[in-house]
């Protein structure tokens, strides 16, 4: 019998299954009849080694001949047909293969009639009697064993994207897929990946499990170190202080990228312009070509600080010789803060009118009640700091102050008149002209009741007239009368009364502590021990109301317009006049009959 061009001996007989005889051992039998048994156990032996040697044979021709199923074999591209490459393996075993298993993603199958390739034997014969062969497979793990020596080497591996997945993308490394996270994409966030797509390019392995069958990799590990490459180059040939051009690249809201050739500089909001630039997109653009000066180059980071306004005149050389101190000008108000408001004088100078010189009369009141942004507004110079690049203005200052203007126009005697902006417990504040306020005290607000009396006729928003009592201008203090309205009454009243005068009043009311009494419409009080020289008399019942009655006056107090009485000072007086007209200490008269005798001189 012949198999794949080997003669295996026939061992037994095909008529008969014996042994074929041996003439030699015919003879032998027929020489020697007794040793019959010793040529059986010969045959025997010699037969049980023919089987061991042919055993051996068929399994070393299985071995060489059958391949293992799960391996890599190579096979010949004998026809193609349906759709499918049809692939002789050897051992006369034949198999089909889908074409799409021998195109890359995104391109045509590349195969041709005689082609060699090298497929996965998944099975030796299905139920057709066909090898079980796939492309893919024989390149998934010739891929994994390439990739794994270049992850253990860190060496780069070329591949293609060609799915979306969630939180990334599918990439093929030539037959085995591997996944590439969306931050690992680009250095920066990349918004529309299509140009990506089929693209072969190099990846670098982050992480692989064979066993799980899991790749990572990173586009970006390629690009950083590229770029870094690029950035060393270039940064190599910039300095400090040298103008270059460059392109926009992307703007923030602190300032904008620059592209200098390879490597990117920060272009900072601040150093846009002179003038306060509120975004950068108000004088740049994405793609717009600049001429920037390269400020500080950090060689440990690679950043780069640049700077646009430092290829302009710098306005500050002149601010000191155009805006001289004490002298006013017109600007513009650019920004707003709860401390005051920033005034543009011109672009690249600005100034800031602190909140306490904004209003002359609005104290604790916000800048954005008093100013608004864009405003044109004159102040006046105050400070130049031209060190800190910094200008101190006043609001207030270009206009006159009210307290003086009201000093001018309203000397002290002028009536005014103004609205009660509100009441507290020692008097009234009333709104005067030029949106200043004067208080009225709780003693000048009537002649006839106390002040925590007269309050309570008050009300906020009521109308008065006041006349003007003081005016301090540094203390910005107004100090205004109701009571005075019309005239000082208490003057004309006691115009000719002085301390020691005798004077006739009215008992107005009784009260517990003494009487109450008036004099031409001025009010006052006898205290209950000012009733009498003698203390049985210091009783107020003993008057009644409309009694005349004379007393001595004590005190004349026209800033309070209060006047003090007395009857018990009255009598003291008398008293000592009569003791110094009709006797003295030594005449022996007895004081009845000195008070007798001033009463007959009365008489």
């Amino acid at each position: 019998m012949t198999e794949q061009g080997r003669t295996i001996p026939a061992l037994f007989s095909l008529q008969s299954g014996r042994p074929p005889r041996s003439p030699i051992h015919t003879q032998d039998r027929r020489r020697q009849p007794h040793g019959q048994l010793h040529l059986l156990k010969d045959t025997i032996r010699h037969m049980a080694n023919m089987m061991d040697e042919f055993e051996a044979l068929l399994n070393e021709s299985f071995e060489m001949d059958t391949p293992e199923e799960g391996s890599v074999v190579k096979g010949k591209v004998i026809a193609i047909e349906a759709g499918q490459a049809i692939i002789d393996v050897g051992y006369k075993m034949e198999g089909r293969v889908e074409l799409k298993e021998f195109a890359d993603p995104g391109e045509a199958p590349k195969i041709d009639v005689g082609d060699e390739v090298e497929v996965f034997l998944r099975q030796v014969e299905n139920a057709r009697g066909e090898a079980v062969i796939s492309r893919e497979m024989a390149r998934r793990e010739e891929a994994w064993d390439r990739l794994e020596k270049a992850y253990a080497a860190e060496e780069r591996v070329e591949g293609a994207i060609f799915g979306r997945v969630k939180g990334g993308f599918t990439v093929d490394l030539g037959g085995a897929v591997a996944f590439l996270p969306g931050s690992q994409v680009d250095v920066r966030p990349v918004r529309d990946a299509g140009p990506l797509m089929g693209l072969k390019q190099p990846f670098q392995i982050l992480k692989m499990d064979r066993r799980r069958g899991n790749i990572v990799v990173s586009r970006r590990a390629i690009l950083e170190e590229s770029r870094a490459e690029q950035r060393a180059e270039v940064i190599g040939n910039l300095t400090e202080g040298q103008t270059v051009d460059g392109v926009v690249k992307n703007i923030t809201e602190y300032g904008a990228f620059v592209d200098l050739g390879g490597v990117d500089g920060l272009l900072h909001v601040t150093d846009m312009a002179w003038r306060r630039v509120n975004h950068p997109s108000e004088i740049l653009a994405i793609g717009e070509t600049i001429k920037v000066q390269v400020i500080k180059i950090n060689k440990e980071t690679h950043r780069i600080s640049l700077g646009m306004k430092q290829l302009q005149e710098d306005p500050w050389d002149l601010v000191a010789a155009k805006y001289p101190l004490e002298s006013s000008h017109t600007g513009r108000v650019t920004n707003i803060t709860d401390y005051g408001a920033f005034v543009e004088l011109e672009p690249g100078v600005e100034g800031l009118v602190h909140v306490s010189e904004m209003s002359w009369t609005k104290k604790n009141v916000h800048p954005g009640k008093i100013v608004s942004t864009s405003q044109e507004v004159e102040v006046m110079v105050l400070e130049i700091d031209s060190a800190k690049r910094r200008v101190s203005l006043g609001l207030k200052q270009t206009m006159r102050n009210p307290w003086e203007v009201f000093a001018e126009t309203h000397p002290e005697g002028t009536e005014v008149e103004g609205e009660v902006k509100n009441i507290t417990e020692f008097g009234l504040f009333v709104g005067l002209p030029g949106d200043i306020d004067g208080m009225v005290h709780l003693s000048d607000l009537s002649w006839d009741q106390r002040g925590e009396e007269a309050i309570q006729d008050y009300r906020k928003g009521d109308m008065v007239q006041a006349v003007v009592s003081e005016v301090d201008v540094e203390k910005e203090r107004i100090s205004l009368s109701i009571k005075g309205v019309g005239g000082d009454k208490f003057a004309e009243a006691v115009g000719g009364v002085k301390r020691g005068s005798i004077i006739t009043v009215t008992v107005t009311s009784i009260e517990d502590g003494g009487v109450e009494v008036e004099y031409e419409g001025m009010k006052s009080f006898i205290r209950r021990s000012d009733l009498s020289r003698d203390r049985a008399e210091q009783r107020p019942e003993r008057f009644s109301v409309g009694d005349k009655v004379d007393v001595r006056v004590t005190n004349v107090d026209s800033k309070s317009h209060r006047l003090g009485v007395s009857i018990k000072a009255r009598e003291i007086a008398e008293e000592k006049e009569a003791v110094e007209q009709y006797g003295s200490s030594d005449s022996g008269a007895s004081l009845g009959d000195i008070l007798g005798a001033a009463l007959k001189g009365d008489d």
